[in-house]
């Protein structure tokens, strides 16, 4: 079978066996499951959730996830890896700017996925599912380990190298431009092929979801064909493994006899996800002005506040700019939602030389933020042509609860203590 092969939707009830035959007919868990196999359910939701929005997955396995050797789960220490807002620091109500962070040399410091998490800013509370860590991976070699989180569910940026993500439902692929999306609870594995750096939003909330589409109509966005799942696919010769959880903020280990990649087949909708962005439909407006960014929005996590998110995963792709009498890049804003940004490559027009493919910004509520001088600048006086943004593509991470920073990200380096200075050339010029 060949290791890449995918099937398409998002939120289908999906079914698939990498040996013909396995699938149990008309019954979840029979007595006996086909192929001397153990029957095993992975719910993401509870049992009485509406229908639409429960969530859950069999999978028929070679053995269940209960089965361990050795000794029980012991602590990992993990410095730079923080959960919920109680692990952040005090943070100013500064516009906050970062460099792109290089990649550690694997030969004098060698990291995985796991040891490569730096958690930038943090928000909400794991235990009481709600909010997000924002954080950027920083590897240099591929896992060993299985890694498991159980506190909240794992949308992945690629900005450098390409990610092999190994799951107990199959394999996935993704590099920059591309996009994963992994369960809360779902066993997996990130293999690299070189340096990679990506950022990572852990959502402890509500599971990421399409958003509503309202007046736009039945197409535009993010369409749910072009979301893929991967076909079951499972290690044929499975080896003891390390296998690491993040349980309630902490990071534990143990030893397991059973591969949790024995999983020969499954069916359901609770399924890991890849989306290549360039399949985002964009919408803009064709007369003047600006519609609201939230038009750029691939995924969404509900709050119980309604069209308030915990947070909405937005996009800056290519996309072409027609308005006329209309000042094109984003506005000048404070906003009651917080954002906390990243470029994965190209240039983002509101910031065209201070914000570098793999740099981070952080704007919190309320915090005021827009083009630098040179974007307002260049917009104010440009020919109002149609005119493509292109080779570009920024994202945002924003919620309605405000980010605290870790110690990591004031600290670590490569906080750009000159950001405000964007804006100092922006002087009065009013006329009255």
């Amino acid at each position: 079978m060949s290791e890449f092969q995918y099937l398409s939707g998002f939120g289908n009830q999906f079914t698939s066996e990498a040996v013909p035959g396995t699938l149990p007919q008309g019954r979840n868990s029979p007595q006996r499951v086909a192929k001397g196999l153990y029957a095993e359910l992975l719910s993401g939701s509870a049992f009485t959730a509406p229908r639409a929005e429960n969530r859950r997955t069999w999978m028929y396995r070679r053995q269940p996830s209960v089965v361990v050797a050795g000794t029980a789960h012991e602590p990992l220490a993990h410095a730079t890896w923080k959960t919920g807002a109680a692990m952040g620091v005090d943070t100013p109500p500064d516009p906050l700017r970062w460099h792109p962070s290089p990649v550690p040399d694997a030969a004098q410091r060698a990291l995985d996925f796991i040891d490569g998490m730096h958690t930038i800013a943090v928000n909400g509370d794991a235990d009481a599912q709600t909010g997000i860590a924002a954080h950027l991976v920083l590897a240099n070699r591929s896992m060993q380990r299985a890694f498991i989180n159980a506190d909240g569910e794992m949308l992945i940026v690629p900005q450098q190298g390409r990610l092999t993500i190994r799951t107990e439902l199959g394999l996935l692929q993704a590099g920059p431009g591309e996009i994963a999306l992994l369960p809360r609870g779902l066993a997996f594995q990130v293999l690299v092929d070189g340096p990679t750096r990506a950022y990572v939003c852990e959502n402890y909330g509500a599971p990421f979801r399409l958003p509503e589409l309202g007046p736009i109509g039945s197409n535009g966005l993010a369409n749910p064909r072009d979301f893929l799942a991967p076909v079951a696919a499972f290690e044929a010769d499975a080896q003891p493994i390390e296998v690491v959880r993040k349980f309630g903020g902490s990071l534990w280990r143990t030893r397991v006899a059973a591969s949790p990649f024995n999983v020969v087949a499954w069916h359901g909708n609770l399924v890991p996800l890849k989306y290549d962005t360039a399949n985002f439909m964009v919408i803009g407006s064709i007369s003047f002005d600006h519609p609201d960014p939230s038009i750029f929005t691939v995924l969404t996590s509900p709050s119980d506040t309604a069209g308030t998110a915990n947070c909405d995963f937005v996009i800056f792709p290519p996309r072409w700019m027609v308005m006329e009498d209309t000042f094109r890049p984003p506005w000048y804003h404070r906003n009651v939602m917080s954002e906390f940004m990243g470029l994965v490559q190209g240039q983002y027009d509101a910031k065209p030389e201070g914000f570098k493919p793999g740099g981070m910004s952080l704007h919190n509520a309320m915090v005021p933020h827009g083009p630098d001088a040179e974007a307002f600048d260049k917009a104010s006086n440009a020919p109002l042509a149609p005119h493509k943004l292109d080779h570009t593509l920024a994202f945002m991470f924003e919620s309605r609860w405000r980010f605290r920073c870790t110690e990591f990200a004031l600290r670590g380096g490569a906080l750009d203590a000159g950001y405000a200075g964007c804006w100092a050339p922006l002087a009065d010029h009013f006329e009255g």
